[in-house]
């Protein structure tokens, strides 16, 4: 299912970015339908990221950036912070645990996994696993080898 979300939002940003205003939306449309979960066509997602349990409830604000090889977790949401303008910045290489929230303008750097359920509302360096609420590193310049 994950293949399925991927290649929707594919589709949809490319017309996006080539300006194609209503297939964007109606496919937005279907994958809140069909997955529960908003994937705007205006958000940033690099190749190889893949949605954990077909994305379901993920939510992405239409400004994230998410780098190569991420996996989203089911129920993660990557978004700004109220009052705030900025919006999250996603390394490669990351792994964002089930029901996790990103927010806030921040960047995640490459190499990093977030535990389950984390609320992640400050930088984090590459290399790093974090976790808790609001998240703290719980341990720096890991190998992912040792966790995959």
């Amino acid at each position: 299912m994950s293949n399925v979300l991927w290649f929707l939002y594919s589709v949809s940003n490319y017309l996006y970015r080539k300006g194609i205003p209503i297939i964007p939306r109606l496919i937005t449309f279907f994958i809140h339908v069909f997955f529960n979960s908003y994937v705007p066509a205006s958000c940033i997602i690099g190749k190889g990221t893949k949605f954990a349990y077909g994305g379901i409830g993920v939510v992405i604000h239409s400004r994230a950036v998410l780098g190569k090889n991420c996996l989203i977790g089911q129920g993660v949401t990557i978004g700004g912070r109220s009052k705030q303008y900025g919006v999250p910045i996603i390394g490669d290489n990351v792994q964002i645990s089930a029901g996790s929230r990103v927010l806030g303008d921040i960047t995640l750097g490459d190499n990093v996994i977030v535990g389950s359920n984390a609320v992640v509302i400050k930088d984090v360096p590459n290399n790093s696993v974090v976790g808790g609420v609001p998240a703290k590193i719980l341990k720096k310049d890991i190998t992912l080898e040792d966790y995959i």
